[in-house]
């Protein structure tokens, strides 16, 4: 007998960007055709959206930690304390991510994410390797004593020790070996451009190598301009490149948000929250990377000023840049559900409401506050 479950009366998100009055129809762990559900045998239960906007689970893909826990303590605890927390926002899949650290540092947390689950927290779908391979130049809030060459043996022990679960790997492309490095790496793993000092001919030679994504864009890289478009100008004339951004109201002025979207698309944004583990904690001194990092508000800066992070979940990034920066829904949605499940190879389980996916749905109100959320068709929050 199966477990059935019908949402009804809600503004369903739909493939290709837009809501319609409809019905997601849930047995045991997946979303289904209305005749598949009709047609299995088992007691129904029903959900009312009344009107509310009902959506795909949103999957970050860089974040590195929230609640006082962080990827990079590298213990089960801890990611059980994330996966815990993002799935009550209504994040639902998620792909921690590393700092600049040593090779013996990343490898014990690749142990701890080997095999990890937590049913009562957002899906595990792998790490994003944030460092070592990275430009001294633009470093940000990376720890400059750990960077290194890129090293395509050092990333298959990392993978051996994770169990291949390393989905994206952020490279510096103007540093000596990182071309090698991305034609050697780009067909089995999503390589970004980040923390980088390269020009736009440098970076789009990485991008037609192998390498197909930008780390949050517009932060630790060469600005864009009429004489030297650099990394960002590259990515644009790059039409498989998505770009990450980091839509906190802090990282990205609204007005780049805007024409963002207008030069990519929302084809090819990826809302990330690259939220570090004073997310949903008060004001203080937190560290990041063995870093010192003060918090105040949304800010979040070393001693020396630099930006280290966010402190805002990816679900208020998605309210920001609907309520704050004009943004469509619809849209932002596609870049914070759609477009990461699809760029970290996950979009066949994960993404959107189609039939055969996990139920993996949030119900938001008008004013984007939860009101629902599931997690592989079960309840866990509701209003």
């Amino acid at each position: 007998m199966a477990k059935k479950h019908r949402i009804l009366n809600g503004l369903v998100f739909q493939e290709e960007g837009v809501f319609q009055a409809a019905s997601v129809y849930l047995c045991d762990d997946r979303i289904v055709s209305e005749e598949a559900y009709l047609a299995a045998e088992g007691t129904e239960t029903l959900t009312d959206a009344g009107g509310a906007y009902v959506i795909p689970g949103l999957t970050d893909i860089h974040f590195h930690g929230c609640m006082g826990s962080d990827c990079c303590d590298g213990t089960e605890e801890a990611f059980r304390t994330i996966a815990q927390y993002e799935l009550q926002q209504g994040v639902t899949s998620i792909t921690p991510a590393t700092m600049t650290m040593s090779e013996e540092t990343l490898t014990d947390i690749c142990h701890a994410a080997k095999g990890f689950s937590c049913p009562q927290g957002a899906d595990f779908c792998g790490l994003y390797m944030e460092g070592p391979f990275i430009s001294p130049g633009k470093k940000g809030a990376q720890n400059e004593k750990y960077i290194r060459l890129a090293d395509t043996e050092m990333l298959h022990r990392l993978q051996q020790a994770c169990g291949g679960i390393i989905r994206t790997v952020a490279v510096a492309p103007e540093m000596e070996g990182a071309m090698d490095f991305i034609r050697a790496n780009g067909d089995d793993i999503q390589i970004s451009l980040a923390h980088t000092t390269a020009d736009y001919d440098t970076a789009k030679e990485a991008l037609s190598c192998g390498a197909s994504q930008l780390t949050h864009m517009y932060n630790a890289m060469m600005p864009f301009s009429h004489r030297a478009p650099g990394p960002i100008g590259a990515a644009a004339d790059s039409s498989h490149c998505m770009v990450e951004l980091i839509c906190d109201g802090v990282h990205i002025h609204p007005a780049v948000v805007r024409t963002t979207f207008r030069i990519f698309g929302d084809d090819r944004i990826i809302l990330i929250s690259d939220s570090m583990r004073a997310a949903g904690l008060a004001d203080g001194q937190y560290d990041l990377g063995g870093q010192t990092v003060v918090v105040k508000g949304n800010l979040a800066v070393l001693e020396d000023g630099t930006l280290a992070g966010s402190v805002t979940n990816l679900m208020d990034c998605v309210r920001t840049v609907v309520r704050d920066m004009g943004i469509p829904l619809a849209s932002a949605v596609k870049c914070a559900a759609v477009n990461p499940a699809k760029a970290i190879g996950i979009y066949g389980d994960y993404g959107s409401l189609t039939p055969g996916k996990y139920g993996n749905i949030v119900l938001l109100n008008k004013d984007l506050s939860l009101k629902a959320v599931f997690h592989r068709s079960e309840p866990v929050f509701s209003v």
